[in-house]
């Protein structure tokens, strides 16, 4: 009897926990956060779209993955981005593409001079290059997510240039090994000077010109140096969004494909906001007094030679997957 009686309390009591517990009781879902290193400011529209991304994902997993974006270089600087994505420091990351030419040439076909030279040639380079691009990053255990192009590189002048001749001995601002090719072969002399140093190369003499896009061309408030800006649309670099491919497998297939869902949108969205920022800049530069003009049909012939040249040089170093990419962009 004294057994029956305590089974029957202890089954009271189960019974009184189990009414009394509520939904604070049940095992949450875990969250996962994802420090995200960037190499741009909030204010470049790159990042804004990185937020517009992260934001998403956070909205399309239901909060299971939480992506905290660390702009501005604040977290790595931005030639220590891959690395620390590679290495597992972080999961996630933002870098130029180009970036990374020395470890292989292909990462520098974007920023081939004059191999596209309008949204549409970009797009369809992208299409072509995203598959090699993506086999690179895989071998090194990265997953591409989305790439974002700046807008088109133009040039700025002092003066007026009719005919490559009137560049000999420019002193041409320049930030990678391409674009020093393409100044030596325009008759300039490549100067290294980083976008921040701009308004001081120009006072001390040190340049005289530059090829770089709209958007640097107003943050350095390029009109207060030089009066003519040339759309030749030289090359459209693009920035890329990569995750450990580690990080990516722990997630939850749900969650994987959100994250592709939102970085395909982030693409989408990122080529829409850098065509409005090419107008956008493009008008501001006109709006202070400089001149916006199209290469005359003589500049442009010797632009057209000097990318044939351009384009020989780089498929040497680029090989068979080179030679493919350039073959399918004269398709």
């Amino acid at each position: 009897m004294k057994l029956i009686k305590l089974l029957a309390l202890a089954w009271i009591a189960f019974f009184i926990v189990s009414c009394g517990s509520d939904e604070s009781d049940k095992p949450s879902i875990s969250t996962v956060t994802w420090d995200m290193p960037t190499p741009y400011s909030d204010t470049v529209f790159h990042t804004k779209n990185i937020h517009k991304f992260a934001t998403e994902v956070k909205q399309l997993t239901n909060g299971q993955l939480n992506i905290q974006v660390h702009s501005g270089a604040s977290l790595y600087k931005h030639p220590e981005i891959k690395r620390a994505v590679r290495s597992g420091q972080v999961p996630i990351g933002e870098v130029l593409i180009s970036l990374l030419g020395n470890e292989n040439p292909l990462f520098q076909v974007d920023s081939l001079p004059l191999l596209a030279t309008s949204y549409d040639q970009a797009r369809q380079l992208w299409q072509v290059s995203r598959p090699e691009i993506e086999a690179l990053l895989d071998k090194q255990g990265l997953k591409l997510l989305y790439a974002v192009p700046w807008p088109p590189q133009g040039l700025y002048t002092k003066k007026p240039i009719n005919v490559v001749e009137d560049m000999e001995g420019a002193k041409i601002r320049v930030y990678n090994a391409l674009l020093s090719r393409l100044v030596e072969l325009l008759g300039g002399n490549p100067s290294t000077v980083q976008s921040p140093e701009i308004p001081q190369a120009f006072s001390t003499g040190l340049i005289n010109a530059m090829i770089t896009s709209p958007s640097t061309g107003v943050s350095s408030q390029c009109w207060d140096f030089v009066s003519h800006y040339y759309d030749i649309q030289a090359w459209i670099p693009k920035n890329m969004v990569f995750v450990n491919k580690r990080a990516f497998d722990r997630l939850s297939p749900d969650t994987q494909n959100a994250l592709l869902s939102t970085a395909r949108h982030a693409e989408e969205r990122g080529w829409e906001m850098s065509e409005q920022e090419t107008a956008e800049k493009t008008r501001t530069l006109s709006s202070n007094g400089m001149f916006v003009l199209k290469p005359t049909p003589e500049f442009q012939i010797s632009l057209d030679e000097i990318k044939t040249q351009m384009s020989v040089e780089w498929e040497a170093t680029a090989g068979k997957s080179g030679a493919a990419i350039l073959e399918a962009m004269k398709n």
